[in-house]
Formats: structure tokens, C-alpha cells, sequence
């Protein structure tokens, strides 16, 4: 009996051994707070850093956008939060938006967290009542990022000028 017993350890401890493995490459988690907040996301543990949060928001509506990004990572440093990476996508925006051009750079960084942040949300959807924000939703976010990267007849339009950030 007890040789019996052994062996199903051993196959239930392989088992899991192979589904961690298995996480890992799905997930390809790129830090050590990468794994250990999809871990504790998974098991529905996971809490960002509200202190964090905060401050990164506050500089978010000073238009400190540098700043922000770094309380936001510091508030969410797995990436597990829709709201926090939906406030960081934002802020790529702001800082690729331009009057005469889009920064590519910030906004393919910004349509990365924005898809980010649809992938983590409830049911796709995330919807931010902020009331000070242009965009409410990560669709309009993402759709916005999208169309700034992409190079349209009127992107040469002079009343683009005129254009206003959302």
C-alpha cells in the first residue's frame, strides 16, 4: 500500500511540476515580480501598491509623464493590474502626441500596454471613470494609438495644427 501511495505522490508532484513549467512558457514572465504576481494573480491574491497608485495618478494629471510611468510600475510591477497599465498606455499617448507629428516610439509603447490592459480586464472590457481623461475606454485608447501610427493623407492636412490631445 505504501509503495501505491509513493507513486501517486510522485505522479501529482510531476503533474504540477509540468503545468509550472508549462505557465512559465505561456506566460513568459520577464522578472522574478512578473512571476510571483502571475502566481498570486492566479489564486486571486495579487494587489497593487495603492500608495503607489496614487502618486503615479496625481503626476498622470500634472502631465508628469515620466514621473507617473514610474509610480505606476512601482504600484503594479508584475503588470497584473488593467487599470494601472491602462494609466500607463495613456501616458505614452500623451507624451507621442504632437501637433504636427505622432512619436512612434511612445505610441507602439502604448498600444503594447493597451492591449495589455484589454488582455487583463474583466470580460476585454475596461472602462475608467475619470472624468478629467479625453478617452474612457482601452478600445479608444488602443483605437487612438492605432491610427496615430499609421501615416494617412491627412497627416499632412496644416489644420492638424489645430488638433487637440485627448
Amino acid at each position: 500500500m505504501q509503495d501505491r501511495s509513493i507513486r501517486v505522490f510522485g505522479l501529482v508532484l510531476s503533474i504540477c511540476y509540468a503545468t509550472g513549467i508549462l505557465w512559465l512558457y505561456i506566460r513568459q514572465p520577464q522578472t522574478v515580480a512578473e512571476v510571483t504576481g502571475g502566481l498570486a494573480a492566479s489564486v486571486g491574491a495579487y494587489r497593487i501598491d495603492q500608495r503607489a497608485f496614487d502618486d503615479g495618478l496625481a503626476l498622470f494629471h500634472r502631465d508628469e509623464l515620466e514621473a507617473s510611468r514610474a509610480a505606476f510600475e512601482r504600484a503594479d510591477p508584475a503588470g497584473r493590474d488593467a487599470l494601472t497599465q491602462f494609466y500607463i498606455a495613456y501616458s505614452y499617448y500623451r507624451s507621442g502626441w504632437g501637433r504636427l507629428y505622432q512619436d512612434d516610439v511612445y505610441f507602439k509603447q502604448g498600444l503594447e500596454r493597451a492591449d495589455k490592459a484589454i488582455e487583463l480586464a474583466p470580460d476585454g472590457r475596461l472602462i475608467v471613470d475619470d472624468r478629467r481623461l479625453g478617452m474612457h475606454s482601452a478600445d479608444e485608447l488602443r483605437a487612438e494609438l492605432a491610427q496615430g501610427l499609421r501615416t494617412e493623407v491627412s497627416d499632412f492636412n496644416p489644420m492638424r495644427v489645430f488638433g487637440t490631445r485627448k
